[in-house]
């Protein structure tokens, strides 16, 4: 789930923390297993509706699952009751952005982009992840953005290394995205996960000089989350007051993982080739 800069920056209430870099928590070896743990159930969640999504189904439907399947595996939906969102996924059809509202009246077509974000809350920790799903057979154009969505994700993630910093996450994502023809969504950042949904760093998906330039340490844990516009990169907000929209009405398409930073390089916790 995406922070909004300007609004869903503030934390939710945690206990001490015992180990911080610069504000940021480093998980311990015990912590990191519960984590694992939370990832897997989001991956789970997000794979099942990968191959259970189909034209004809509504949004409110695949949010029922994916409550129902977060709670069989011992968690709680992150995204429920989170400042006040009623669901526990985010569903965002073609050129809604982020944060869109499941509805029972909100059918999912052949050609949809469909966006389906979601967390779990396990012994403590959040888990969150995002993907992109082609609904049934989409145009040609569609298919590029939702490829190059994906590609921008992991080359933000290949940068994941102690010693490395938030900002070369940030220029490889950019430079991905704007090679494939692509504007990246700056309104919007990925965040650091763990004890809280959102923590801290924002992590930028292009180069800027609004916060610090954090050197990554192992232990520490980050959803990366680019959002990819076809057309402008600017948004506006509904009058749900969640649900985010291109204002040129363009597709979008956005993939997440919550990922951990080693010595050696990375750990993605919300792997769905794994579960």
């Amino acid at each position: 789930m995406n922070i909004l800069t300007n609004l869903l920056s503030r934390p939710d209430p945690a206990p001490r923390i015992r180990k911080r870099s610069r504000g940021i928590e480093l998980k311990t070896a015990a912590e990191i297993e519960i984590m694992r743990e939370a990832g897997k159930i989001v991956a789970t969640v997000l794979k099942e509706i990968s191959l259970l999504v189909e034209p004809g189904m509504t949004t409110a439907d695949l949010d029922a699952h994916a409550e129902k399947r977060i709670r069989e595996m011992g968690a709680t939906p992150s995204f429920k009751g989170y400042h006040g969102f009623p669901a526990s996924i985010c569903a965002s059809i073609n050129d809604e952005v982020v944060h869109g509202i499941p509805n029972a009246k909100k059918k999912i077509l052949k050609g949809d982009v469909l966006k389906v974000d979601t967390g779990a809350y396990f012994e403590g920790f959040h888990g969150d992840s995002c993907i992109t799903i082609a609904v049934g057979t989409v145009t040609p154009a569609a298919a590029k953005l939702i490829q190059v969505a994906e590609e921008t994700l992991y080359k933000g993630i290949e940068q994941v290394k102690a010693g490395k910093s938030l900002m070369d996450i940030a220029g490889a994502v950019q430079d991905h995205a704007e090679a494939g023809g692509f504007k990246i969504v700056e309104d919007y950042t990925g965040h650091g996960v763990g004890r809280n949904l959102h923590e801290e760093p924002s992590v930028f998906n292009f180069r800027t000089h609004q916060m610090p330039n954090v050197k990554l340490k192992a232990g520490m844990t980050l959803a990366i989350e680019p959002i990819l516009n076809a057309g402008s990169k600017i948004t506006r907000t509904l009058s749900d007051q969640w649900t985010v929209v291109t204002v040129d009405r363009a597709l979008s398409a956005q993939f997440e993982h919550t990922v951990l930073v080693t010595e050696t390089g990375y750990e993605i916790l919300t792997d769905r080739t794994k579960v």
